[in-house]
């Protein structure tokens, strides 16, 4: 049988946890970081926005057209989707339940592939992927889908 596996994320971190059996502790099989997600905005840009001065003396300084943060945790949440999509194609998994921040579970939804979401039978915005698996354990139902 194929396994269930469990996403736990945010912008910087996933972690894919499984299970032995629908009721005992999570095992984790896969560990990846994005460490560009964790950075602060001075740190993600290495130069200050250009300035432009206007006919009349004024001036202002140009805006970046997106936010260095947001583009990084939309870059981790299309990797992530990809490395569901290979591993869903590699028949690894069964069911998906997934237990990401908020702000990156929207945008992993929006990242993901159909045949990925079909499988995926729980969700949960809270960002938990901090924690040990004992602690992510007690967030997910007593009885995960069948294995």
């Amino acid at each position: 049988m194929k396994p269930t596996w469990i996403l736990v994320a945010d912008s910087g971190r996933a972690r894919i946890f499984t299970t032995e059996t629908p009721s005992s502790p999570l095992l984790e099989i896969e560990d990846f970081s994005h460490i560009e997600g964790r950075l602060h905005d001075r740190e993600i840009t290495s130069d200050l926005p250009g300035k432009i001065k206007s006919t009349g003396g004024g001036g202002h300084a140009f805006e970046q057209p997106t936010d260095p943060k947001q583009h990084e945790a939309e870059n981790f949440a299309h990797l992530v989707a990809h490395f569901l999509l290979d591993a869903h194609n590699a028949k690894k998994f069964d069911h998906l339940l997934i237990v990401a921040a908020p702000a990156f579970l929207g945008l992993l939804r929006s990242h993901l592939h159909e045949p990925v979401k079909q499988l995926i039978c729980f969700e949960l915005d809270k960002d938990l992927s901090k924690m040990n698996a004992s602690d992510i354990r007690q967030h997910l139902p007593e009885f995960l889908p069948s294995l």
